[in-house]
C-alpha cells in the first residue's frame, strides 16, 4: 500500500471518531448547562467543552467569552475551527474520496451521506432541541461508519490503518475526558462525591456511553475512582485506554507480519500496552490520575508520530 493511501485511511477514521467525540461533549455540556442553579453548580460548562475538545486556545483567539451559542457554533460549525464537527466531516470525506477504491460501497456512502446531510443541520440547527437532533445524528453518523467498515472491509491492511486511526484518536479523547472532570469541573468548596461530583461523572460516563456498562460491571453507585477504573483500565470497555491501546497493539502487529517488519511504532505500543497492564487503580490515583493521564497523552502522541514516520510518509 501507497504510504498517502495509508495516511489518508487513519486520517479518515481519526476525523470521524473526532466528530462524534465533539459532539458527545457538546451533548454532555448542554446537560450539565441545564443543572439547576440549587444544585450548587457555579462552574462553567461550556469553558470546560472547550478544554475537553482541545480547542480552547483558538476559541479565545477569536472571542472574549465562552457562552452557550458561540461555543455551539464554534465547535459545530465554525469553518475556522480545524475540530469542528463539520470541518471534521468534510476533512473525513476528502481523505475517503482521495482512496476511494481502497474503501467498500457501503463505507463510502456512509461517509458521502454525512457530508451531504450535514448542510442541512447547519442551516436549521439553532434552538436547544434541534441542536441536541443535530447531535444525535452526528452520533448516528459515526456508528453508521463504524458498522459499515466493520461489516464490509476486508481485514487487511486498509482496515487496520483505519482502525489503528480510530484508537489513537479514540484514546487521546477520552483522556482529555478524565483529565477534565477531575481537574476543571468540580467547584473548590464542592465535596468530592457529593451530589454535584456525582451527578458529573454520571454524565462523563453518559457522554462515552458507558453508564450502563459501569452498572454492569460494578453493581454500585458511581465512585470516581471505578469510573476512572472503567475508563483507563478496563478492557472490556471499548472506549478505555487500555482496550484502544490492546486495538493498536494488535493492528500493528498484523502490518508488521503482512510487511515482514517490526518498527520503533510496534515497540513503542507493546510499551504503553505493557506499562497499563501492570497499574492499579489504586496506585495510579496514588501516583497522580492528573500526572498519569499528562503522561499518558504525550506516549499517545509520540505513538502517533511513531506510526506516521514508520508508515505515512
Amino acid at each position: 500500500m501507497l504510504s498517502r493511501t495509508a495516511d489518508s485511511l487513519y486520517w479518515t477514521a481519526r476525523y470521524m471518531e473526532r466528530a462524534d467525540f465533539t459532539a458527545r461533549i457538546l451533548d454532555a455540556t448542554t446537560r450539565l448547562a441545564s443543572l439547576p442553579a440549587s444544585r450548587g453548580y457555579s462552574g462553567d460548562p461550556w469553558a470546560s467543552a472547550l478544554e475537553s475538545s482541545g480547542a480552547a486556545a483558538a476559541y479565545y483567539a477569536k472571542h472574549a467569552v465562552a457562552d452557550e451559542r458561540t461555543v455551539r457554533r464554534f465547535l459545530a460549525f465554525d469553518t475556522e475551527n480545524p475540530s469542528s464537527i463539520r470541518c471534521c466531516l468534510e476533512h473525513a470525506r476528502t481523505n475517503a474520496r482521495s482512496v476511494r477504491t481502497a474503501l467498500t460501497v457501503e463505507l463510502w456512502e456512509a461517509i458521502n451521506r454525512a457530508w451531504i446531510d450535514l448542510k442541512a443541520f447547519e442551516a436549521t440547527a439553532h434552538d436547544r432541541e434541534a441542536f441536541a437532533s443535530f447531535l444525535d445524528w452526528v452520533k448516528s453518523v459515526s456508528l453508521a461508519f463504524d458498522g459499515a467498515a466493520y461489516r464490509t472491509m476486508l481485514r487487511n491492511d486498509a482496515y487496520w490503518f483505519l482502525r489503528i486511526g480510530d484508537q489513537i484518536e479514540r484514546a487521546d479523547n477520552t483522556a482529555r475526558l478524565l483529565d477534565v472532570k477531575y481537574h476543571l469541573l468540580l467547584p473548590e468548596d464542592e465535596e468530592v462525591g457529593g451530589g454535584l461530583d456525582y451527578f458529573q461523572w454520571t454524565t462523563l460516563l453518559r457522554e462515552v456511553s458507558a453508564l450502563t456498562a459501569y452498572r454492569w460491571v460494578y453493581r454500585e453507585t458511581i465512585r470516581s475512582w471505578l469510573v476512572a477504573d472503567l475508563l483507563i483500565l478496563n478492557r472490556q470497555m471499548p472506549r478505555s485506554l487500555a482496550s484502544c491501546q490492546a486495538e493498536i497493539v494488535s493492528c500493528l502487529d498484523l502490518l508488521a507480519s503482512a510487511y515482514g517488519r517490526r518498527g520503533i511504532a510496534q515497540r513503542q505500543a507493546t510499551h504503553t500496552l505493557d506499562r497499563l497492564s501492570a497499574c492499579t487503580i489504586e496506585s495510579l490515583f496514588q501516583s497522580g490520575l492528573h500526572e498519569f493521564i499528562s503522561g499518558f497523552l504525550a506516549e499517545n502522541n509520540r505513538l502517533g508520530a511513531a506510526i506516521s514516520e514508520q508508515y505515512l510518509q
